[in-house]
């Protein structure tokens, strides 16, 4: 799957889901996960339980200063 382009991001909707925000920023989701579960990920995220959403402007953000 192609990474989509900053434009295509600042698009989506307030939160997306960690494997989606993993594809924009080129990395795995597993990676994604495990960053976010030690408290590391690079973007801010919001967790339900079990289940994280990444903020997409924080992912944004972060691809705007990349």
């Amino acid at each position: 799957m192609a990474s989509p382009t900053l434009a295509e991001v600042r698009k989506w909707p307030a939160t997306v889901s960690v494997p989606q925000a993993a594809n924009a920023l080129g990395i795995s989701k597993s990676h994604l996960y495990d960053l976010v579960k030690r408290g590391e990920a690079p973007v801010r995220t919001l967790s339900f339980g079990s289940r994280h959403r990444v903020i997409t402007a924080s992912l944004v953000h972060l691809l705007e200063s990349a």
